[in-house]
């Protein structure tokens, strides 16, 4: 059940392998926008592991439960507060300009299937940590990277 428009609440997704290795993910929508999986909740009180397994699923095919353990996504506690691009406002209710992104990591095999959602992406690429944090287009997806060996297991 989606909204009309979208709930300024998002999870952002850092997948990763324990060499500390980033799966990025290229927009369909704007050509060269690098990031880690996000996305919006779908209802304002849909619980946001919910929310970051549900976007992990539908955009690399990754099924957390399944494919990888539960326990190998872990919220890190983070929450980025930031205004909202222009070129995507219009997908929210008017007046909204800012969003709440609420930082998750998943550990992953290296040689895990990543399916992409033709839609949404078109193309993705494993890089060391740092490199994924230069590639990325969203600041906040940029230093939510660079703290990954802190939050990693």
């Amino acid at each position: 059940m989606s909204a009309v428009h979208k709930i300024p609440q998002s999870v952002l997704v850092v997948i990763y392998t324990s060499a500390l290795e980033v799966l990025l993910i290229e927009r369909a929508d704007k050509a060269g926008f690098w990031q880690s999986v996000t996305g919006s909740l779908d209802f304002l009180d849909e619980p946001l592991a919910a929310a970051a397994m549900r976007e992990v699923g539908e955009e690399t095919g990754i099924k957390v439960g399944s494919d990888v353990p539960l326990a190998n996504l872990t919220d890190w506690q983070l929450a980025n507060d930031y205004e909202i691009y222009p070129v995507w406002r219009h997908r929210y209710a008017p007046g909204v300009t800012r969003n709440t992104e609420h930082v998750f990591g998943l550990l992953v095999p290296r040689d895990v299937i990543v399916t992409l959602a033709p839609r949404e992406h078109v193309a993705y690429r494993w890089l060391d940590y740092r490199a994924a944090a230069d590639a990325c287009f969203s600041p906040s997806n940029a230093e939510a990277i660079l703290q990954l060996p802190e939050y990693s297991r």
